[in-house]
């Protein structure tokens, strides 16, 4: 169901974003930008976004100021530029577009190459709409919240990168889980079951399922798997042992963790709501990046 933020019949002020200091990103931003005043939406650009191409004769918010007056954001750029505004966006529940500019291009699923066409068709009302959870955690130290986050992919706690293994113990709703000894531990959301997760071994979650993934990184037990728990959880991963040991929330902003500090996570109350052409499926994602559809041929190149 589509947000009550959008509809192609109202939307009047929408906001672009891209991705910071993207070579050439400008001319791209600024076509999308006369289209959307051309058909009548008032355009406005996010604040670091319009420093970053110089643009001097525009509107420029703050993320916060797009949540309160925006009714639709266009994301240009890769998944890191849509996981960083999505999370600034999430309290506001402001509806993204992503066109690609990156590499993958998991959440920024429509090509560079065809964003005008596309954009035009679903301003017209030809979109499919779904909504992502997120996650948000809290590290406690001597019962004290001194450090919290959001995450929209995941909540890593992990070693240094010249440190031993660290050994966590993991409860679950109150309940003893395990103590475990390995490189450190990824929560997943569905949306994240297809970025760090997934290279770790974990399993990947349609976005549509109510679950959390949770996968152990290079677990010192082989017997120690990947588990999927009800998104209703609450995990508790506190630190028994190691050195150098930080918590990060999609990469992009840590903490560091000392002995017996406890970092807590849980599924948020806010959601995210991508737009997308209309005829979208998450499996034709998934063909398209994972390359589930292809197979070696006998020269070894896939076909």
């Amino acid at each position: 169901m589509l947000s009550n933020k959008f509809s192609s019949t109202h939307v009047k002020t929408i906001a672009i974003v891209g991705k910071p200091m993207a070579a050439g990103i400008g001319d791209s931003l600024m076509e999308i930008a006369a289209f959307l005043a051309s058909i009548g939406h008032k355009v406005v650009f996010e604040a670091e976004t319009a420093r970053n191409i110089a643009l001097d004769h525009v509107t420029a918010l703050s993320p916060e100021q797009i949540g309160l007056q925006a009714d639709a954001a266009i994301v240009v750029g890769g998944d890191g530029t849509m996981l960083g505004i999505a999370r600034q966006l999430a309290p506001y529940n402001v509806p993204l577009i992503g066109i690609n500019q990156g590499r993958l291009g998991f959440m920024t699923d429509i090509p560079a190459e065809r964003m005008m066409p596309v954009l035009a068709d679903m301003l017209s009302g030809k979109i499919e709409s779904e909504q992502r959870s997120l996650l948000e955690g809290e590290v406690l130290r001597d019962g004290v919240n001194i450090f919290q986050g959001l995450a929209f992919n995941d909540v890593v706690v992990s070693r240094g990168s010249g440190a031993g293994m660290v050994e966590l113990r993991v409860e679950v709703d109150g309940h003893f889980m395990y103590n475990q000894r390995s490189d450190g531990l990824i929560v997943a959301t569905p949306t994240g079951s297809t970025a760090y997760a997934l290279s770790a071994g974990g399993p990947l979650l349609h976005p549509n399922l109510g679950g959390i993934a949770m996968v152990p990184i290079a677990p010192h037990a082989l017997s120690n798997r990947p588990i999927v728990l009800s998104d209703s959880s609450e995990i508790v991963i506190e630190i028994v042992n190691g050195r150098d040991i930080s918590v990060n929330f999609d990469m992009q902003t840590f903490a560091s963790l000392q002995h017996h500090d406890r970092v807590v996570v849980r599924r948020s109350r806010h959601v995210i709501t991508f737009l997308h052409p209309s005829g979208w499926s998450y499996f034709d994602t998934l063909r398209e990046k994972l390359h589930w559809h292809e197979y070696p041929s006998a020269e070894g190149k896939l076909k």
